[in-house]
Parts: structure tokens; C-alpha cells; sequence
């Protein structure tokens, strides 16, 4: 399963901005934007993306970067897990 990561349209500052382009260079990640994700109060405090529906932040460029990556990572360990149960 491809990992989708959105990104809120209001959110979109020129640091997110270069998380998303960096994401959307990487052709196993489906990359959208969204006018609006409905967490508009943590939009308004802090970076963030939703990663297959979960939320994500980082303080920084490099931060909310690496702690996508780290969420794609945990959530295909839980598939492949949940894949040697069956």
C-alpha cells in the first residue's frame, strides 16, 4: 500500500512547502493537498501532515520531515505484522 501524506492548503508555509515538494519527489509517496484537514487549531500553532489519516508535527523543516518518514516506516511495520498473523 502506497502511503498517502496531505497537507493543509493553510498550512502550506514556504518551509512546508519544501516537505512537500521533497515528498512528492519520491515516487512511493501519493503527496495531496487539501483546503482544509479540520485540525485547524493545530494548523494554526504548528507544521503538520497527516499520514494515512494520522497527524504528524515537527517544529522544524528537518523535524516534521524525519517524523513523516518515521510514521510511514511505523505504519508499514504494523502491516507486515499484522500480515505474519494471517
Amino acid at each position: 500500500m502506497q502511503p498517502m501524506v496531505e497537507f493543509c492548503l493553510s498550512r502550506l508555509t514556504p518551509d512546508v512547502l519544501k516537505v512537500k515538494e521533497e515528498l512528492e519527489r519520491d515516487p512511493e509517496i501519493e503527496v495531496l493537498e487539501s483546503p482544509c484537514l479540520g485540525n485547524c487549531e493545530l494548523c494554526a500553532q504548528t507544521p503538520y501532515a497527516m499520514v494515512n489519516g494520522e497527524i504528524v508535527t515537527g517544529e522544524t523543516q528537518q523535524e516534521l520531515l524525519a517524523n513523516i518518514y518515521a510514521e510511514i516506516e511505523k505504519q508499514q511495520k504494523q502491516m507486515e505484522d499484522l500480515f505474519d498473523l494471517l
